[in-house]
């Protein structure tokens, strides 16, 4: 009876983290501005190529890093001028002459979906879901080209050639009284890190100084909340010396900006499977903030130290951007603590070394689907002996069946009388009636972190398993998988001892279909870890009881 009375509690604590994921699903979309869409517009080209537009309000371009950032009205809209197509073996990239922007960032290597192989997933863009990355100089001494500035170009379109490892995109700037800045984008084959340097070459008469800011900046998400759609953050995350890994969500940002003075660190907008961070030089200094722009937009952006170029000098502001999928090894490559964008939650510890042993299962079969099976023979051969004793425990418990429904019947209602009557059962027979509690507590934690881990990782994004299943991070199509397990569920419940409660009993009969219908829904890889967990369970405990309900078995539960 108190297995079962622990099965209701493990099914109430899952039901319980269902509620609240949907619950952390409709506060975001309550909480978050409503979305405006931004429209792009080509102005007529500002007079010159050669500055920017001298009439422009500059209500997102950073002040100097000791400052309070003023208000910020809304209602601005883009400007744009040349498209520059830049395709790399990884990226199809629009940059746009106005701002040098980063206006759009297709991932080759990750198609829109799996109908749609052949049409790269689309992480920036300038349209109504607007996501782009802008930089600029700001000047405290001469000229300098911020993200209104006009920039020209030698060519419209760049591809990175085979056997090309690298490939420059040069966009120049030049003042009236001679500063020229070369901003290059500088992009590597097989890789999502992006070079970008602004060089002050000062042609002028008098010494130049300015600093260099980079930012993100993005339409808020609101989170829609609807059977089959799954909760993950969207929003802006930052990392300094103080704390690893912190979120700056839409909510957030749109009540207070955000202002610090970070020496290394990074920034970034993270999003379900991908990821867009600035990466400054970890020993560079630079002021991090945060802005509400109006029409639902904001920007988290950095800017850096100033530095002066005197008459005939030159001088390099170098930064280096990371526009892609969220793979653990490269971001961890990229700067300290970056790979934490792949969110697992509280249970980070228990996710990355399940998802350590799962990549190392896939990287000696190659098919996703196998390694969990795999993975969860080797969670089950962990907690092979914890569960071998919960289930010597149910399988004596329910040879204790007949004898406790005829104590129950001896003294009914009397409950003080018949809990006592129990005791002395157990004691006699040596039975722990908590003896099956410890596996199914310690597969709680392991649940939700593998739930995460499974819904996090991009590598299982669009991943095929076998014949139906296409997508291992997608629902089943067809409910196969959920059927199966609803049914494993239905045969464990056959092995367990009966509860001697009626009511307790249609409880314990309704619960697979609860499961069944929760499960519809979830990730077929999550789906396929549950059916074999319980298939081995089944075959784990079918053993056992046999064993003792034929005598054989004479340890003490």
């Amino acid at each position: 009876m108190e297995n079962q009375r622990l099965f209701l509690f493990f099914a109430l604590i899952l039901v319980l983290f269902l509620i609240w994921q949907a619950w952390n699903e409709e506060k975001v979309a309550r909480l978050a501005p409503p979305a405006s869409p931004v429209t792009a517009v080509t102005p007529s080209a500002p007079a010159g190529a050669t500055g920017g537009e001298a009439a422009a309000p500059r209500h997102d371009v950073p002040g100097s890093p000791q400052q309070a950032l003023p208000a910020v009205p809304g209602g601005s809209t883009l400007k744009s001028g040349t498209r520059i197509h830049v395709q790399t073996d990884v990226y199809d990239i629009v940059i746009d002459s106005v701002g040098g922007d980063l206006r759009q960032a297709g991932l080759r290597t990750y198609p829109q979906s799996i109908d749609h192989r052949d049409r790269p997933f689309v992480l920036m863009q300038d349209g109504s879901e607007f996501y782009i990355a802008q930089s600029g100089l700001v000047a405290s001494e001469g000229e300098a080209p911020d993200h209104y500035a006009v920039y020209s170009a030698e060519q419209t379109d760049y591809r990175l050639a085979d056997g090309q490892d690298r490939l420059e995109v040069p966009l120049v700037w030049t003042s009236p009284s001679g500063v020229k800045v070369t901003k290059t984008y500088t992009f590597h084959r097989g890789s999502f890190v992006i070079d970008l340097d602004h060089r002050v070459v000062n042609a002028s008469a008098e010494p130049w100084r300015g600093s260099q800011y980079r930012q993100l900046q993005r339409t808020g998400v609101s989170t829609s909340v609807g059977i089959g759609q799954t909760y993950t953050y969207t929003g802006g995350v930052v990392s300094t010396p103080e704390k690893n890994y912190e979120k700056l969500d839409f909510a957030s940002l749109a009540k207070q900006d955000f202002n610090q003075d970070v020496t290394g660190g990074w920034l970034a907008m993270i999003q379900h499977y991908f990821v867009s961070a600035i990466v400054p030089n970890q020993g560079e200094t630079n002021a991090f903030y945060s802005r509400a722009l109006g029409d639902n937009r904001f920007v988290l952006g950095m800017r850096g130290a100033a530095q002066s170029v005197d008459p005939g000098a030159s001088a390099d502001f170098a930064t280096r951007l990371y526009v892609g999928p969220k793979l653990q090894d490269e971001l961890a490559k990229v700067a300290p603590h970056l790979e934490l964008t792949v969110d697992y939650g509280k249970l980070t510890l228990i996710a990355q070394p399940l998802f350590w042993a799962l990549k190392h299962i896939h990287g000696l079969i190659g098919n996703w689907g196998w390694s969990i099976i795999i993975l969860t023979v080797l969670i089950k051969l962990a907690f092979f002996k914890l569960s071998e004793t919960s289930y010597r425990s149910m399988a004596r418990m329910r040879t204790l069946a007949p004898k406790m429904q005829d104590l129950k019947q001896r003294y009914g209602d009397d409950k003080q009388k018949l809990n006592q009557a129990m005791m002395e059962l157990y004691k006699k027979e040596k039975v722990n009636p908590l003896g099956g509690c410890l596996p199914i507590v310690v597969q709680i934690p392991v649940f939700i972190a593998l739930y995460w881990m499974l819904l996090e990782s991009v590598e299982l994004r669009q991943a095929p398993w076998l014949g139906w299943i296409a997508d291992l991070s997608a629902q089943d199509p067809f409910y196969v998988l959920p059927i199966i397990m609803g049914a494993t569920m239905v045969i464990q419940q056959r092995l367990n001892p009966p509860p001697p409660d009626p009511v307790q009993a249609k409880v314990m009969m309704f619960l697979p279909v609860l499961f069944t219908f929760m499960f519809l829904w979830f990730p077929s890889g999550l789906v396929l870890y549950w059916v074999v967990n319980n298939t081995l369970s089944i075959l784990q405990q079918w053993v056992i009881t046999r064993r003792v309900e034929a005598g054989k078995d004479a340890a003490t539960a």
